[in-house]
């Protein structure tokens, strides 16, 4: 017999014209998924001291933040946070959320944050590279244009 976890992660965005359009449940102009993100070792360490009591600071809706980022370098399980400009947005109210056993973390990114290339994104337990960072994924989502409002979702389900 051989015990195993697992997590399968995605990423999904949804690219709004504008931060109206979003509070009015309006229609994402785009929605995207991205498979996959590699956990990072402060982030794997964070979490097993808190599975055991262990203390620290948990990647809740009060302190878990999700960057973005211009970097397309690779990632390592020894990065603490990402490698470009960077930009930071606490979580949407009511995340994050448990279904089952799927974690969903969200973020909104409004018309005046996270203006630049999105190549990079993470979740980490405070507001910056500063803080321990979960994961890291890299990939090439474009240029969120001043004004325009798109939200970002982790959802990683474990088993």
């Amino acid at each position: 017999m051989e015990d195993r976890a697992n997590h399968k992660s995605v990423w999904v965005i949804r690219k709004y014209n504008t931060y109206e359009d979003y509070l009015s449940g309006n229609r994402p102009y785009e929605i995207s998924e991205i498979d996959g993100n590699l956990l990072l070792n402060e982030g794997i360490t964070r979490l097993q001291n808190l599975l055991i009591g262990g203390g620290g600071t948990a990647f809740s809706s009060s302190s878990a933040f999700i960057g973005v980022g211009t970097s397309s370098g690779s990632v390592s399980a020894v990065q603490t946070g990402l490698s470009g400009t960077a930009a930071y947005r606490p979580m949407e109210g009511g995340y994050p959320s448990i279904s089952n056993q799927t974690t969903t973390w969200r973020s909104v990114f409004d018309g005046a944050n996270g203006n630049f290339q999105w190549q990079e994104f993470t979740v980490a337990n405070g507001s910056g590279n500063a803080s321990e960072n979960l994961n890291r994924k890299v990939s090439d989502q474009g240029i969120k244009a001043s004004g325009t409002t798109w939200t970002l979702d982790l959802q990683i389900t474990w088993s």
